[in-house]
């Protein structure tokens, strides 16, 4: 049976911009099943559309992103600045764990530059410590508990810094650059999000930015491109960098 890769992230577009190069590796050189999860639709992705019009085009997009690779997309719907670390979030998650059955999972920075980021962060890793304990959110309706917890990665923060401004060092890079044409391709597929970036975040070219900070992680290494990640290695979770030992993380 094929492992199970699953990003869980806050926005549609997080995953394109912080791991896919990753997913693509271990898709095609691993053969593995890939997932892609936001906690929400993205509904304040927008300066000229309601929500649930944007919320609408940006499940399109993250669905039409995760189809390059093959991966389904799952939307969690939660809503844009309203993530928190509480029992319907979390439900949600462990739902999902236990419905994909990952053996990796991916999610934001423990610190980021902002709070949906961060709590998503705090909810992916309760829901991977809770997925397997089978008295947790007994009764409600999910899949059988785990077998044991997954490994668990953190991504880049944005920038690579933390709110404070400080740099969050990665603990491992993975090279990216033989996909880095193809995560272009998938961040391409959000094409709501460029009027967006440039009315709020003064960002404009967001495929150039991506491109950008991956070069930058790509120094580090030697290499064109590169994705930047750390393992959460706390009590009880995997201690094995099994990430880094199938892409040569350095």
């Amino acid at each position: 049976m094929a492992k199970v890769v699953l990003s869980v992230l806050a926005h549609p577009d997080d995953a394109e911009f912080l791991c896919a190069g990753t997913l693509l590796r271990l898709v095609r050189e691993h053969g593995w099943q890939a997932h892609l999860a936001t906690m929400t639709p993205g509904d304040c992705g927008a300066a000229d559309r309601p929500p649930e019009e944007i919320s609408a085009i940006r499940r399109r997009e993250g669905a039409a992103a995760a189809a390059l690779i093959g991966a389904t997309y799952h939307c969690l719907e939660e809503r844009d600045l309203l993530v928190f670390y509480n029992e319907r979030a979390l439900e949600r998650v462990t739902r999902l764990l236990r419905a994909v059955r990952p053996d990796v999972v991916l999610t934001h920075s423990p610190a980021d530059y902002m709070l949906d980021h961060e709590m998503t962060s705090t909810v992916v890793r309760a829901a991977a410590f809770g997925a397997p304990v089978p008295n947790f959110l007994l009764g409600s309706g999910h899949a059988a508990p785990l077998d044991h917890i997954p490994h668990l990665y953190y991504c880049d923060p944005i920038e690579g810094k933390d709110s404070l401004g400080r740099d969050v060092e990665p603990s491992f890079c993975v090279d990216i650059s033989a996909v880095i044409e193809d995560k272009a391709a998938m961040l391409a597929r959000h094409a709501s999000q460029r009027e967006w970036l440039l009315k709020h975040h003064g960002m404009d070219q967001y495929l150039q930015a991506m491109r950008d900070w991956g070069a930058q992680r790509g120094r580090r290494l030697g290499v064109a491109f590169a994705e930047g990640f750390r393992q959460h290695l706390g009590h009880s979770y995997p201690q094995d960098n099994l990430l880094g030992q199938l892409l040569s993380g350095r």
